[in-house]
């Protein structure tokens, strides 16, 4: 039998109770956990992890503390590139967290030297293969430039390590109505041709509050389904 629209399951993002849960959900505790440099200073491996990855610049922690709705949580770097740490933020109860939201460095920026960028690569090829609570990586894509080849090698890397991965479109407020359209037809166009990217977009604007819930929706229903 063929499905209607309305026999057909809401996408988490636009599902009422994913998003009420989602809310309910950042309504708790949000507490910054630690800065791992490396792969063996990682926190164990106790609930969900959701991680942030991005070209510097893209408006990852400005999503960040949009999503937890607070202001400061996750901090830019003073000179973009510089910082080669994963920070874990615990989402509930430190004691027994829900879940981890993960920031990764931002990557595409080559004011790091040379021999740093290429020990951070390794650790973060390492956390994403051998990480089982990683539900899935957001991968952040400025919405007035699009894919950009900066981005293609951790996409290859997600598809080659089988971690699902959803792009998500930011600042999109900076671009008007046709412009909008455009850039998220192309990048789902993108989207389709990778074998771990989930085929739903995520478009956002952290400074005008678009799309924010439905990002909250999707971390929830990934949440509910454990480790």
């Amino acid at each position: 039998m063929t499905e209607t629209t309305a026999d057909m399951p809401l996408s988490a993002q636009n599902d009422p109770e994913m998003i009420e849960a989602g809310r309910r959900l950042f309504a708790g505790p949000v507490t910054f956990l630690l800065s791992a440099p490396k792969v063996e200073f990682l926190p164990e491996a106790i609930c969900p992890e959701i991680a942030f990855a991005g070209r510097s610049n893209v408006g990852k922690s400005s999503l960040i503390n949009a999503v937890t709705n607070r202001n400061g949580l996750a901090r830019t770097s003073t000179t973009p590139g510089r910082t080669q740490e994963l920070n874990f933020f615990d989402v509930g109860d430190p004691a027994g967290p829900q879940l981890r939201l993960v920031d990764m460095p931002g990557y595409g920026y080559a004011e790091a030297p040379r021999p740093v960028v290429e020990s951070w690569q390794r650790q973060i090829r390492t956390y994403l293969r051998g990480r089982t609570v990683l539900k899935r990586v957001f991968v952040l894509i400025d919405a007035r430039h699009g894919v950009k080849d900066a981005d293609l090698p951790i996409m290859k890397l997600l598809d080659e390590s089988a971690v699902s991965y959803q792009l998500v479109l930011t600042k999109l407020d900076k671009l008007n109505k046709n412009e909008a359209e455009k850039a998220i037809a192309a990048v789902e166009t993108v989207a389709r041709k990778h074998t771990a990217c989930h085929p739903e977009l995520l478009a956002t604007s952290s400074a005008k509050g678009w799309g924010i819930e439905g990002v909250r929706a999707v971390i929830a229903s990934l949440a509910q389904s454990g480790i």
